[in-house]
């Protein structure tokens, strides 16, 4: 399931973390960072997908 998440992290990055944490503060931060730019929401997508 891991491999599907970072997948989605690649294509949409706040819904990678979504299905990892759901609506919290990691998914506004990824909203916000992916707002700032693209490959810094895909870093902190795969980074939080892969730390739990």
């Amino acid at each position: 399931m891991d491999i599907v998440r970072i997948l989605l992290a690649i294509i949409l990055p706040p819904i990678g973390v979504f299905l990892q944490v759901g609506i919290g503060m990691h998914f506004w931060l990824n909203i916000l960072l992916t707002l700032f730019g693209y490959v810094p929401g895909i870093i902190h997508a795969i980074w939080v997908i892969l730390k739990k």
